[in-house]
């Protein structure tokens, strides 16, 4: 049911919003997300079901794991097809657990396991491929370790072109190290932006890094692409195996951020990701810190003009983002110039799905939140309005928020989403704001 009511002072409606915080989301969560963090654990990856470094941090997270890639005859149908309902999308999910209707990102950042990279792609099938492409472009980042390093490169500098199941997401070339079972040191760039989160004993130098078969960033032939950073080199004693390619002082760990409205990708050729304590975590939870703080920032979907009624209806096939469906806990941005003299003015958002809440904020001269907004609503149901006798003239931000969300249930593979499942398409709505 629509209401139309007078929007108090921004101080009286914080007393009135709900203050409680759900047990399943006492950890952080930025707004315009679904969640911190997805992992990837998937089909010839390292099946893992905790990451130490996100728990540290308190990030909210899910993940999909496959049956060890280890065990023969493990994987089944099964892993196949819960990998590609995820990653590629199906019925239930047309744009994958990555994407919202409109194909910005659900989550803030993806971290992609060690295994077998080449094995991964192919298993992602195309279209995963390209969800997890579009991904970055949108301003989700990504972590990868190993195989995760691998993948997200062209491929190495011994393919004679670019893999085309692999993400390109960072768009130079890796050198496999060629070293197994083994462990190294790493010693921290003395500039690297890993420094603002750890300072690694001072010494900047971190010791028993587990390495197996990963990479390193290659150098050779202009490989490196403009924009890459170095975070790490490794340190290691090359004459402990002669005659095989040397690593020492070879890129270990590098970031890459295309444009401002890319995410940033952050590669390790090691395994930092395994300990639960001490400078191996201190140094994943700054790659996973690095990466979220390179997310790209709001976007505006278009300005509203005065009486016309924008219909936000289009579902991911659609191809039509500026008008796309809203995702779950999704945010979308609009803005307004009200004139001097306007009077009587009312921001409408008008939505027919029973049991949806929609939150509605206004915001003067920036994006509007639920926590920075100059007038809002958010209590329960999805019609709102927001009146005024008048405003200040200028540009105003205008933003709807999917307050509804899907509930989680644990299985075998990660977790598989039920309740109000409709939210993973979109929640088609209208916006409106007219004055006298």
């Amino acid at each position: 049911m629509s209401r139309t009511r007078s929007i108090l002072p921004i101080l009286t409606l914080l007393l009135l919003a709900p203050t409680a915080v759900p047990a399943q989301e006492a950890v952080s969560r930025t707004p315009g997300y679904y969640k911190d963090l997805y992992m990837d654990g998937g089909i010839n990856l390292t099946s893992r079901k905790r990451l130490y470094a996100a728990e540290a941090l308190g990030l909210s997270m899910e993940a999909y794991y496959s049956a060890p890639h280890g065990e023969k005859g493990a994987l089944s149908a099964k892993d196949t097809a819960e990998q590609k309902a995820r990653f590629a999308g199906d019925s239930l999910d047309e744009n994958g657990v990555l994407l919202y209707p409109d194909g910005a990102p659900r989550f803030r950042a993806i971290y992609v396991n060690g295994g077998h990279a080449k094995h991964h792609g192919l298993s992602l099938t195309k279209a995963g491929v390209e969800h997890i492409r579009q991904f970055v472009a949108s301003g989700g980042s990504y972590v990868g370790t190993c195989a995760g390093a691998f993948i997200s490169s062209l491929g190495s500098v011994h393919d004679e072109k670019p893999v085309p199941h692999y993400l390109h997401i960072y768009p130079g070339v890796v050198h496999n190290t060629w070293l197994t079972n083994a462990w190294t040191g790493m010693k921290i760039e003395k500039d690297s932006p890993l420094l603002a989160y750890a300072d690694f004993g001072g010494d900047m130098y971190i010791d028993s890094v587990r390495h197996n078969g990963g990479c390193h960033a290659s150098t050779a032939k202009g490989d490196m692409p403009a924009g890459t950073e170095v975070l790490a080199r490794y340190v290691f004693d090359d004459s402990s195996r002669p005659g095989k390619h040397p690593i020492n002082g070879e890129i270990a760990i590098w970031a890459y951020k295309e444009g401002k409205n890319g995410g940033r990708v952050v590669a390790c050729g090691s395994h930092p990701e395994i300990k639960a304590e001490g400078e191996n975590l201190d140094l994943f939870k700054s790659m996973i810190l690095y990466a979220l703080d390179g997310n790209a920032g709001p976007r505006v979907k278009g300005e509203l003009k005065k009486g016309e009624i924008r219909f936000m209806k289009k579902g991911s096939g659609d191809h039509d983002p500026q008008y796309a469906c809203i995702g779950d806990r999704q945010y979308h941005h609009f803005t307004v110039n009200i004139p001097a003299k306007a009077r009587n003015i009312k921001v409408i958002l008008r939505c027919k799905k029973e049991g949806i809440d929609m939150n509605l904020m206004m915001r003067k001269g920036d994006f509007a939140f639920a926590d920075a907004a100059d007038y809002k609503d958010l209590d329960p149901g999805a019609s709102k309005t927001l009146s005024f006798d008048s405003l200040p003239a200028g540009q105003w931000y205008v933003a709807v928020e999917c307050a509804t969300t899907v509930e989680t249930v644990e299985t075998d593979c990660g977790v598989s989403y039920t309740g109000h499942t409709e939210v993973l398409n979109g929640i088609p709505y209208s916006i409106q704001v007219t004055w006298d």
